[in-house]
């Protein structure tokens, strides 16, 4: 069974600006969820809380998540890391097969609001596991083939399941947390660097499979050259963060939510923070995930052992990478992937993933002593 503590005192509490960051970016998250869907919310369900009540929910669920985790002794996740990773691979199988499809994409498990999304789930599984096979390796590390190539081939195997779904969000999540990971486990730079000629030989391969994500490039390239189609997405969201200007329109202010933008709740909640807080708003939350970034950091140098630095590695990396990937396609500056905002968007998968991650990492810190 998994270990908790018997009992919880200050010390022990973990890292308490990590817990500060993560209940500020919740409770911003709940106003600007509610701030964003009011309109659509109001317009389907005639509730304009709808999306913000459900919201409350998962985050209450999540920061159980998040304390529950904080108290499990996480050398106990090594053990069951085995088990964890074959439930990932089991649960990205299975929505291939009984998963409900939506926006195109079959990646739900589960009826209406209570679906989950097993990529979500399946990308702290991996961590777990890749932790643990990467604290084992050793000297190993530095050869390509004993090393490198089973972890990376491990990543890959997750990756090719989650872009049957297709999810090229969740995958880019996964696959550059594993290139952090591998880093810090002393891979060398010449077989990462191996990466990026295989990188561009799948992208090419995935383009020709599905032309629709060439759409994407393009729109990325020159959304205006169709405003009304590939590109809409994308001017709505520069229109969004170009009229907040240096202090925004004001909470609640938001002019592109009146059904301009698509579910500003999810993808593009930051387009929505850019217009209604400006870019004051904008740099506070970047500066938040910044100091969670920084804490998770601190904490992997400081952890016990090398199971516990490589899994507080993964966890800050999986949310720090997916930060980047969100905020780079809501400015345009990458193409369209459809990940959400780390404890900010709309959705209770992803929300309780990250919280249970940061409650591991928070057990890390407790046991590195890291509380100030």
């Amino acid at each position: 069974m998994l270990r908790t503590r018997a009992s919880f005192t200050p010390r022990q509490a973990g890292d308490i600006v990590i817990v500060g960051v993560i209940l500020l970016l919740l409770v911003f998250g709940l106003t600007m969820v509610h701030s964003a869907s009011s309109v659509i919310s109001a317009q389907k369900y005639g509730d304009p809380f709808y999306f913000a009540k459900r919201q409350l929910i998962w985050s209450v669920i999540g920061v159980l998540c998040m304390w529950w985790f904080s108290r499990v002794d996480y050398h106990s996740w090594r053990r069951h890391a085995p088990k964890l990773a074959i439930a990932s691979f089991a649960m990205l199988v299975l929505v291939l097969i009984v998963g409900e499809n939506r926006g195109g994409s079959k990646a739900w498990l589960g009826i209406g609001s209570l679906g989950i999304q097993p990529s979500e789930f399946a990308k702290l599984g991996l961590i777990v596991f890749l932790a643990h096979m990467l604290s084992e390796s050793g000297d190993r590390m530095h050869s390509f083939w004993k090393g490198f190539v089973p972890p990376m081939g491990l990543a890959v195997v997750a990756v090719g399941l989650i872009m049957l779904e297709p999810d090229l969000g969740q995958s880019v999540v996964i696959m550059g947390t594993t290139v952090i990971m591998l880093f810090a486990a002393g891979t060398r730079l010449s077989h990462l660097g191996s990466l990026f000629g295989v990188g561009l030989l799948g992208f090419g391969g995935l383009v020709a499979v599905a032309p629709y994500r060439m759409d994407r490039i393009t729109a990325f390239i020159d959304p205006w050259k169709d405003p009304l189609g590939k590109g809409y997405q994308v001017i709505q969201s520069l229109y969004a963060l170009g009229s907040g200007g240096i202090l925004g329109l004001g909470l609640g202010n938001s002019r592109q939510k009146f059904l301009y933008l698509p579910e500003p709740q999810t993808d593009f909640i930051f387009s929505i923070i850019g217009e209604e807080l400006g870019m004051l708003g904008g740099v506070s939350v970047l500066l938040l995930f910044g100091v969670l970034v920084w804490r998770g950091i601190r904490t992997a140098l400081y952890a016990p052992d090398e199971f516990g630095t490589l899994l507080a590695v993964g966890i800050t990396g999986m949310i720090a990478v997916q930060v980047l990937i969100n905020i780079g396609v809501v400015t345009g500056s990458i193409p369209a992937t459809g990940i959400t905002l780390p404890f900010i968007s709309y959705g209770g998968s992803s929300l309780t993933l990250m919280l249970s991650g940061v409650g591991i990492l928070l057990n890390i810190s407790k046991q590195a002593g890291v509380v100030r």
